[in-house]
């Protein structure tokens, strides 16, 4: 009280005054308000719904990005330990020759004006629009030009890069173990620049023949899954089954993980990656009713990878004699895989059916290659391949789909890259031979081909040839 009493009169009254003046303008700011928000708003809303739809591009993009550290656990730990470094570096390899594959080609043949919608034009080296480059040297009045086209040209091209990058890791899990670096590189091009594009401007290009008969694939159960396994199954075909994997008599021998803990860190990894993978195709988050889609999707993807894990233990018993992790880690992969083509229906009960019927045929398919003497080191072929053709299919089923049409594209995109795969392996075999010696292959491409082992500790015995 007493320092209050010392404050001058006049000074107070001024004080009370600018408080007085204070309130009032901000009450005026208030009541003005709503005036500035209806003159603004729908450019706010504009511009904030770019900004959303760009960041999920890229936020998800990143997601699936880390796919490819997945792919590398499981099939670093899938394979034997003298073989590991060298699947470290194929798959390091794959992530990059995609992204460069995208950017000089793939992306205008995929994208580009469609010609008789079969194949985009090629454009050399995608990048951000004329109005995008204006806006980043400062020009503000492209920010409406920039705005308008809903999301960053390059955040879309990164998020459909990381997409490519997946469709070839799958080949590389079929033939571990027994091609050579170099030339499976080179398939990989030809696959990312080429093969992988032209299905996609079939099917996810606005002018391409099988977008054109409504084909659904939300998110690439045969675009993305069905290219890679298409292309793997002509791999192995080409290369051969490893080095005593089957008996004389035809069976098969046991070649169990080296490394569950990977295995399994791999397949969480996928698991996590697919949110990015499948809700990230919902291609928009500016709305309300976008926010509600995506979360249908994550929550599908999730109850039928789920279903695809206790359904494929399930089995494995009566199939394989006994309860079997491998086999119930590809059950995860083939449900996630079937539930891409359509995730994004409201009655989740379907996306357990439709996981659970992925798991199924998934583990089925692991004994019929073994009865076919088909190697695939990682069961790439029935986790992407089968399940994903039954996705297709299904989605005809929970989201309206014409079967005949999505049995026409499954069969044409089966046909077109099984056979061009096939001339692709077996042509560049003949020019310079895919698969590493026999010396090699016992020792094992790591101390053969990379001098480097990614167990130092453990001793290298190379592996006497199998008697019967």
């Amino acid at each position: 009280m007493r320092a209050l009493a010392t404050i001058p009169p006049v000074y107070s009254r001024r004080r009370l005054t600018g408080l007085a003046l204070a309130v009032i303008a901000t009450l005026a700011i208030m009541l003005a308000r709503p005036a500035v928000a209806r003159a603004t708003g729908h450019e706010t809303g504009e511009e904030l719904a770019f900004v959303l739809n760009t960041f999920s591009f890229l936020m998800w993009g990143a997601l699936v990005m880390w796919m490819c550290a997945g792919f590398t656990m499981l099939e670093a730990g899938s394979v034997r330990t003298k073989n590991a470094s060298m699947i470290c570096l194929k798959n390091m390899g794959i992530y990059s020759i995609a992204g460069l594959a995208f950017f000089f080609a793939g992306y205008g043949l995929m994208y580009g004006d469609s010609i008789g919608g079969v194949i985009g034009t090629f454009d050399f080296m995608y990048g951000p629009s004329a109005a995008e480059i204006a806006l980043l040297d400062g020009q503000e009045s492209a920010t409406a030009e920039v705005v308008a086209g809903g999301y960053a040209s390059m955040s879309d091209w990164f998020f459909q890069m990381v997409f490519v990058a997946t469709a070839a890791s799958i080949v590389s899990g079929a033939v571990a173990e027994r091609v050579k670096m170099w030339p499976f590189f080179a398939v990989t091009l030809v696959l990312t620049a080429v093969i992988y594009p032209i299905v996609g401007s079939w099917i996810w290009n606005s002018d391409g023949w099988l977008a054109k008969l409504d084909f659904v694939d939300f998110a690439g159960s045969t675009v993305v899954h069905g290219t890679g396994g298409w292309a793997a199954l002509a791999g192995v075909l080409v290369i051969g089954p490893r080095l005593g994997k089957f008996r004389s008599d035809g069976t098969a021998r046991p070649t169990p993980p080296s490394n569950v803990l990977l295995v399994t860190l791999g397949v969480f990894i996928l698991w996590l990656g697919w949110f990015g993978f499948n809700g990230g195709s919902q291609l928009a988050l500016g709305s309300a009713a976008d926010a509600v889609a995506m979360s249908q999707v994550l929550v599908n993807t999730n109850l039928a990878a789920a279903a695809g894990v206790l359904t494929a233990l399930a089995l494995s018993r009566p199939i394989f004699g006994r309860i079997d992790l491998f086999t119930g880690l590809n059950g995860a992969i083939a449900g996630l895989v079937a539930i891409t083509a359509g995730p994004s229906f409201v009655d989740h009960y379907w996306a357990i059916i439709i996981g659970a019927i992925g798991a199924v045929l998934c583990t089925m398919g692991l004994k019929l290659l073994e009865k076919l003497r088909i190697d695939d080191v990682v069961g790439a072929i029935p986790a992407h391949l089968f399940a994903g053709i039954w996705g297709t299919l299904a989605v005809s089923i929970t989201a309206g789909a014409n079967l005949g049409v999505q049995l026409l594209g499954v069969v044409t995109v089966g046909a077109f890259v099984f056979a061009v795969s096939l001339l692709v392996w077996w042509g560049i075999d003949k020019l310079v031979h895919l698969r590493v010696s026999t010396d090699i292959e016992r020792l094992g491409q790591d101390a053969g081909e990379l001098g480097i082992e990614s167990y130092p500790e453990f001793v290298l015995m190379p592996e006497e040839e199998y008697q019967d």
